[in-house]
């Protein structure tokens, strides 16, 4: 789904959020805070293991669909990391996480092509899966976030960029099934993911830093998106029946 990106930032987005409205609302690099956690090596760690899970998940989707193994790697790594492709094309930020970082390619690819050959192990680990979607909804969110907030963006777009990342590449990945996104028509998961995002500017916002807002972001994403499935939680649909 997201591209990693340059991820490796040294910029602090809590300064802006500090400065409050007055700012125009736009993140600033001028107050680093202290980390409880070194949160570069464990955001890269998260991020991993949500395109391994988001790989395989697709390649499910491609075995429904009959595909050969080339199509099963070609929708893994797109529904993997097409999210943050779409994000630095809108943000015009380069060079593409899997540009810069080819090894990403064989890491979905490779976790694609796993799933076939655990493929009858995957209905035990369906409830595992959902909880390491929710995750990666949420990592992805904040990495979207953090990688708009470094173009010093509106906070607006800094959430709207996390949401990007955190959902275009299961919306392609239905569309090249030929079926409506399930982002559209089930449980809440774009909602959860701009929940998340608010969640991580808003921890920032008060100042406890980025390693407290990307705590905020997983455990806030995780809870409202496996109530969501719990409860089957969706907003109210639009149903038109011509006359």
């Amino acid at each position: 789904m997201p591209g990693l990106g340059q991820i490796q930032v040294t910029l602090s987005p809590q300064a802006a959020l500090r400065a409050g409205p007055c700012q125009n609302h736009h993140f600033h690099q001028d107050f680093v805070p202290v980390q409880i956690f070194p949160l570069e090596p464990v955001i890269h760690a998260l991020y991993l293991v949500a395109i391994i899970v988001e790989a395989m998940t697709a390649a499910i989707a491609a075995g429904r669909r009959e595909m050969d193994w080339l199509g099963v790697c070609v929708l893994g790594s797109v529904t993997a990391l097409a999210g943050g492709s779409v994000r630095d094309v809108l943000l015009d930020n380069h060079p593409l996480s899997w540009v810069e970082r080819p090894y990403l390619l064989g890491v979905t690819c490779g976790a694609a092509l796993a799933t076939v050959a655990l493929a009858r192990l995957m209905p035990r680990l369906r409830h595992l899966f959902l909880i390491l979607d929710a995750i990666g909804l949420a990592v992805f969110t904040v990495i979207g976030c953090r990688i708009a907030a470094n173009l010093d963006l509106p906070i607006s777009v800094v959430v709207a960029s996390g949401v990007i990342t955190g959902c275009a590449g299961g919306v392609l990945r239905d569309m090249l099934c030929a079926e409506v996104p399930l982002l559209f028509r089930a449980e809440l998961y774009a909602t959860v993911s701009v929940v998340a995002g608010i969640a991580y500017v808003g921890t920032i916002y008060v100042g406890l830093g980025e390693s407290f807002a990307l705590l905020a972001a997983l455990v806030i994403g995780l809870a409202l998106r496996l109530t969501a499935i719990r409860f089957r939680w969706s907003l109210p649909k639009f149903t038109y029946v011509r006359d």
